[in-house]
């Protein structure tokens, strides 16, 4: 049984819920006794355009009634936008506690429809390089969405256990980076088939591997690395990220900063180091400056064997430098959409999970981190002739700026909540039941935000499940479909 008494968006996190699904009866009967549901079905609204979208909902469902494939084409290659006559503003989900607006839902409901509709029609009717030719040019223009797991140290299980709501739910995106703690749950997730996951999700389980296997510490004491290292053997296949990708189908991204001067971070990948390590990997973004020793990467080269990568570098915890690397992940695969798990506990006491706050409170806190980021920076450059006389606090000070300036939130964020706070606890031994803790606030914190990231996810899902499909059944004509269905969660 989950229970949240913390502060925030109280109204959707005071509900006891085993299960997302009890979680939604609770919010739709708090919904029908505040009026917030009545107010779902009334179309009218200054927060965005529903005059436009009823009129292109009624348009739409005419062209299927009507049966005029060509037209219902013409009408979706006008364009097909994820926030449509403001249709994603976050303020629509702020008034009830289960969805937004009727009309909006149903309005994403048939363009999903519609999309399914035309990709399976005869080819006679539409010729199907002209469908492939839409499918390819829609997904292109419409972008898709990404999770980023935040650094977070042992309170990565806050990132399992948003990981394991989404996946519950069939919305895990196929682009998942991590950067630290975030790294090793991203890692998790891409090395593993979705049959083989579920007990990945389960703290109790993951706990008692570390005790068959004599690698946890006592409860409380510092978690060393040679210790990280066997945990990530035991939970993490020896895969290179280009193996990862063609077992899941999901793309891995961690973040790695570099430990000598006059290097760049990197972005660990399938596309852009297709045969590192993704173990290092993982290591070298959970090393902790000052704490941890740097880690060579190693990759596979062109006779399977494995070989020092870079053998003249050394790389550290990646979220000092691209906690949440955005830019990246939008050159590499399109990504316009970010679905961000904080639990970084250096940050999320700063920050709010919404980018236009509905209370003086998270204004002032919005407003004050403006303000010391600012004051920050022109100290740091007043100062910056005298500090690099001293390299130790010259490193420092770059250090700490570095983590200052890095954007922390997302088009959806889900913070960990106040008692993940405390440093005390990020890089020590946790107990099983802080491990199960964790994991159930990663839940709770996720589940207000499912409608949310199922309604503004489903469109790309949709395009990319199509354009797969076309993919696999002109490469594999008996097997069409493969890849899709290997990539689905367990519900959608």
């Amino acid at each position: 049984m989950i229970f949240t008494p913390f502060p925030g968006s109280g109204r959707k996190r005071t509900m006891a819920a085993a299960n997302y699904a009890e979680w939604t009866q609770k919010a739709q009967a708090k919904d029908r006794s505040s009026g917030a549901a009545a107010w779902r079905g009334t179309e009218e609204s200054d927060l965005y355009g529903y005059a436009s979208i009823r009129k292109r909902l009624d348009t739409l469902r005419a062209f299927r009634k009507s049966g005029d494939d060509h037209a219902l084409l013409y009408n979706l290659n006008e364009g097909i936008h994820g926030n449509m006559d403001g249709i994603a503003n976050e303020a629509l989900y702020g008034r009830a506690i289960f969805g937004t607006k009727t009309l909006i839902e149903d309005y994403i409901a048939e363009i999903d429809s519609a999309l399914h509709y035309l990709s399976t029609t005869d080819d006679s009717l539409i010729d199907r390089e002209e469908k492939r030719a839409f499918f390819e040019r829609a997904h292109h223009c419409y972008g898709q969405s990404a999770l980023l797991l935040s650094g977070s140290g042992n309170y990565l299980f806050f990132h399992l256990g948003v990981a394991k709501a989404m996946w519950t739910e069939g919305l895990l995106p196929s682009v998942i980076s991590g950067s630290s703690g975030g790294s090793v749950v991203g890692a998790i997730v891409c090395t593993h088939t979705d049959a083989e996951l579920a007990p990945y999700f389960d703290a109790e389980w993951l706990y008692r591997q570390g005790e068959e296997h004599g690698i946890n510490g006592k409860t409380g004491e510092q978690v060393t690395q040679e210790q990280s290292r066997k945990h990530l053997d035991l939970l993490i296949p020896d895969l290179t990220f280009q193996e990862a990708y063609e077992l899941t189908g999901r793309h891995l991204n961690i973040s790695v900063a570099p430990a000598e001067k006059h290097q760049n971070s990197r972005l660990l990948n399938a596309i852009a180091s297709p045969n590192v390590m993704v173990r290092e990997a993982v290591l070298a973004s959970c090393a902790v400056p000052g704490l941890f020793d740097a880690v060579a990467l190693m990759a596979k080269n062109h006779k399977g064997e494995r070989v020092p990568y870079l053998e003249d570098r050394r790389w550290v915890d990646g979220s000092v430098t691209n906690d949440l690397p955005a830019k990246r992940l939008a050159r590499l695969y399109g990504v316009n959409h970010h679905i961000v798990s904080q639990a970084n506990p250096l940050i999320a006491p700063f920050i709010t999970d919404t980018k236009q706050p509905d209370n003086p409170l998270a204004w002032v806190q919005q407003a004050s981190v403006a303000s010391m980021k600012a004051w920050a920076n022109a100290s740091f450059a007043m100062w910056e002739k005298p500090l690099a006389l001293v390299p130790k606090l010259n490193a420092a000070a770059n250090l700490a700026m570095s983590i200052l300036d890095q954007d922390y939130v997302g088009d959806i964020t889900i913070i960990s909540p106040s008692p993940l706070w405390s440093l005390t606890k990020a890089l020590r031994q946790l107990s099983v039941e802080d491990m199960r803790r964790f994991v159930e606030l990663g839940e709770e914190e996720t589940w207000p935000k499912i409608e949310m990231i199922r309604n503004q996810t489903r469109i790309s899902r949709t395009l990319g499940e199509i354009n797969r499909r076309f993919q696999d059944s002109t490469a594999h004509p008996a097997q069409g479909g493969r890849q899709s269905q290997r990539r689905a969660g367990p519900k959608r």
